[in-house]
């Protein structure tokens, strides 16, 4: 299997933050959630990869080649949704056909207005005057309508509602169907992420934590509860984090069977994404 994205070394610096050697791949024909707190370092991630920040150091490959001597041929196969979007407020999903026509060699005009009415925006209303689950889909459906071959998309369902939210991740499923196709996501809504996504990466403090697939994530972690006796016993060497509670001490374990074997530890809970990322985040070494 081809990786469609290939990240070396990334770095790139600011005042108080650094993006520190990320290091990523991304399989044709599969979705990566990318998660983390606010300021982890998702979004200069993806802007990074659309060389629209500088970077320090670190190779970016798209589809094989570089984006800094390839940008024009990669960006025509890239579909993207930010949060801080360049589409003006004041234009209205005919004014964006208009203009987009003329950007991508490959917009599908036809495929643009069946999403507009999929999505039953209104054709001739400014975006302005869009609520912002209505200023999401729109963005969907430009970032459909060009035939990309990698989706790059930050927070895609924030401010809709579950229906639509469904419907949307239903469209991001279509789209990987074929076997070539790739989504690299970042939500904070670790929910949907569990139901699409084929792979987790973690940042936090711009360091990637952990990339795995979502089935080692959510069928191989556990989070065992054990007394303070019990805990006493436990070589920290495995678990990963703790957390102490008033009554009981929580362990995040990459390995429960593993665990369960070696200690007597009755209670070995499946965790969400969402409890691993707390763990991480929250419990102590």
């Amino acid at each position: 299997m081809e990786n469609i994205l290939q990240i070396e070394a990334l770095c790139k610096k600011y005042d108080g933050f650094k993006l520190d050697d990320i290091n990523l791949k991304l399989p044709q024909g599969t979705i990566m959630g990318l998660i983390g707190e606010n300021g982890a370092g998702k979004t200069t991630t993806i802007k990074s990869i659309l060389n629209t920040i500088h970077i320090d150091s670190g190779k970016i490959k798209l589809f094989g080649l570089e984006m800094k001597n390839n940008e024009k041929e990669i960006k025509e196969q890239i579909g993207v949704v930010l949060d801080d979007s360049f589409l003006s407020e004041y234009l209205t999903p005919i004014d964006i056909n208009k203009i987009m026509r003329n950007i991508y060699k490959n917009w599908d005009e036809k495929l643009y207005f069946e999403y507009i009415k999929k999505f039953e925006l209104p054709k001739d209303k400014t975006s302005k005057d869009f609520s912002s689950g209505m200023k999401m889909k729109l963005k969907i459906a430009t970032a459909l309508s060009h035939h990309p071959k990698l989706l790059l998309l930050d927070e895609p369902t924030s401010g809709l509602d579950p229906i639509a939210r469904n419907d949307i991740l239903d469209i991001f499923q279509e789209f990987i169907n074929n076997g070539k196709n790739s989504v690299l996501v970042s939500s904070h809504i670790t929910s949907d992420l569990e139901h699409i996504a084929d792979y987790i990466t973690f940042i936090n403090n711009g360091k990637i934590l952990l990339s795995k697939t979502r089935e080692e994530l959510l069928e191989e972690y556990g989070i065992a509860k054990c007394s303070k006796e019990e805990f006493e016993k436990i070589d920290k060497n495995d678990y990963i984090k703790c957390k102490k509670n008033k009554y009981d001490i929580e362990l995040l374990v990459e390995n429960k069977l593993k665990f369960k074997n070696k200690y007597d530890i009755e209670i070995i809970d499946k965790p969400s994404i969402e409890e691993i990322m707390i763990m991480y985040i929250k419990g102590e070494n």
